[in-house]
């Protein structure tokens, strides 16, 4: 059985040439979102039923977690945002296998509440296709 704590959001923190994933600190939550846009193909020959098929593919990571200043995936994430430019991200599972992407940045939250931790929520949208990593044999 999988267990949630074990799937990482992980950001590329070196260059694009030589990339090194670090996983975001203090990770509360992960969601690695996928969908499909829908063509409505519906005619009059479809006797009163809607008939759809798949349009564009989409998807998305989300996360939160508890915020680390010193924390290298999120200065990468606040330096990318500040830049208004894409990151490298890997949505890793237990097993290891991974999804990996261009993605770009469209939320990245900091609370800081006066009685409790600060925290950070962040939604990353992909740019393009995710690729499928297999988990490596060791």
């Amino acid at each position: 059985m999988a267990r949630g704590v074990n799937f990482l959001i992980k950001v590329n923190t070196a260059n694009s040439d030589t990339p090194s994933y670090e996983a975001v600190a203090a990770q509360r939550s992960g969601t690695f979102n996928r969908g499909y846009d829908t063509i409505d193909m519906t005619s009059k020959d479809n006797s009163g039923w809607q008939d759809s098929d798949y349009g564009n593919g989409n998807w998305s990571i989300s996360g939160s977690g508890v915020l680390e200043e010193e924390d290298p995936a999120l200065d990468a994430l606040d330096a990318a945002f500040l830049a208004a430019e894409t990151v490298m991200v890997q949505f890793e599972f237990a097993s290891g296998k991974k999804y990996e992407g261009e993605a770009v940045i469209t939320d990245f939250s900091i609370e800081a509440p006066h009685d409790d931790v600060a925290t950070y929520s962040l939604e990353l949208t992909g740019k393009g296709k995710y690729e499928e990593i297999e988990a490596s044999a060791s």
